[in-house]
């Protein structure tokens, strides 16, 4: 068995000391040309942000939080993966693996962990596990490459069964939901069935002459993703190396390079309406102390155009929010998922959903789940 070992985070303050340094001495570019978010995120926003985290923002406030919650961890494959375990008081809990994306982390389900864990119906309770992809976080950094989605999904299932689960349940968004994906396509025996609130399934081409509203939203998302949203990705999954030498010593460039994506990502306005801007520091910080541009945009690298759209039938639930990037309608997920459990559409929230409606979202992993058997 490979050894878990108990983890406290613990940044040394010369690293906080460093960063508010950093941003005092920031370097400005030019105003943008235009009124709005249309050449990135604007140069007033990125300087009130940044004033706020040097003067007001208490990054020992996150640490205690998530040191309040047991860390570990474990070494997979040659690398040390982070992760959060949280059993749950009641004695019929079910364990659930979730897992986050970029530019996410284990932040993204802090809202949530209690009411999964220790709701009033203890049939809706879940031991939870919570892991920090690698490269991201406190996981370790990989030296040598493989670490893809499919890659990851198993290790994931190691971890389970290391941690002594047999059945589990698997949930995820963004990259989290194509490593869950993967996991259900893998279906090595363990897990039981998956939740995804970023389902990935192609269009049905048998229905591009009569499109549901969904289904134009969705093609409507895809081009604007294409159109405006796509460069970040462009680079980091062909570059990721460059562009960590940016972000790595730039700690405005590594805010306003993340800050971005949360607001054109999200049921949210320019204000960042649905986010405290703290939690959305907690999320930048954390990238910034464990100098992770690099070693996270890596998946992109690893990832990226290993993406696949093989059927699954593993037992599979989906959640569609309206402001996510990446949509399908049941009907196109049909194709994909022979063994679809469990389908909503909700009215709010957007690809952040744990963090940015934590309420809808702890519903939906109820709702799927409730129907499944270990």
């Amino acid at each position: 068995m490979t050894e878990i070992r108990p983890f406290t985070i613990d940044v040394p303050q010369a690293a906080i000391d460093d960063l508010h340094a950093r941003i005092r001495a920031a370097r400005w570019p030019d105003k943008e040309q235009v009124d709005d978010w249309d050449q990135g995120i604007p140069l007033a926003v990125v300087q009130d942000f940044a004033t706020y985290w040097a003067k007001q923002y208490d990054w020992r406030a996150c640490e205690a939080a998530l040191n309040a919650y047991p860390n570990f961890l474990i070494e997979l494959d040659g690398v040390d993966i982070h992760f959060l375990h949280i059993r749950s008081k009641h004695e019929g809990a079910r364990p659930l693996i979730m897992t986050h994306g970029w530019p996410g982390s284990v932040l993204e389900f802090m809202g949530v962990i209690e009411p999964l864990t220790n709701p009033a119906d203890p049939a809706d309770a879940f031991h939870l596990v919570i892991p920090s992809l690698p490269g991201f976080g406190f996981s370790g950094k990989p030296s040598e490459t493989g670490w893809s989605i499919t890659k990851i999904a198993t290790a994931w299932n190691d971890l389970m069964l290391a941690l002594g689960y047999d059945r589990y349940f698997a949930q995820g968004g963004d990259w989290g939901s194509g490593v869950t994906l993967e996991i259900a396509r893998q279906n090595l025996g363990a897990c039981a069935a998956v939740h995804s609130n970023m389902v990935l399934a192609l269009p049905d081409p048998a229905t591009m002459g009569d499109l549901s509203d969904l289904e134009k939203r969705a093609a409507a998302r895809m081009q604007y993703y294409q159109e405006k949203e796509s460069g970040y990705s462009s680079i980091q999954k062909t570059r990721p190396q460059t562009i960590g030498y940016a972000l790595a010593d730039s700690a405005v460039g590594q805010m306003a390079w993340i800050l971005e994506k949360f607001r054109n990502w999200s049921d949210c306005d320019d204000q960042f309406s649905g986010f405290s801007r703290d939690a959305l520091l907690d999320t930048i910080t954390l990238y910034w102390l464990t100098n992770s541009a690099a070693s996270s945009a890596r998946l992109y690298w690893h990832s990226f155009n290993a993406m696949g759209f093989d059927p699954i039938s593993l037992p599979t639930g989906g959640t569609i929010f309206p402001k996510e990037l990446f949509q399908t309608s049941r009907r196109w997920a049909e194709k994909r998922f022979s063994n679809l459990i469990y389908w909503n559409e909700v009215d709010k929230g957007g690809h952040f959903a744990a963090l940015e409606v934590p309420d809808i979202f702890v519903e939906e992993v109820r709702a799927c789940f409730r129907g499944a058997s270990l």
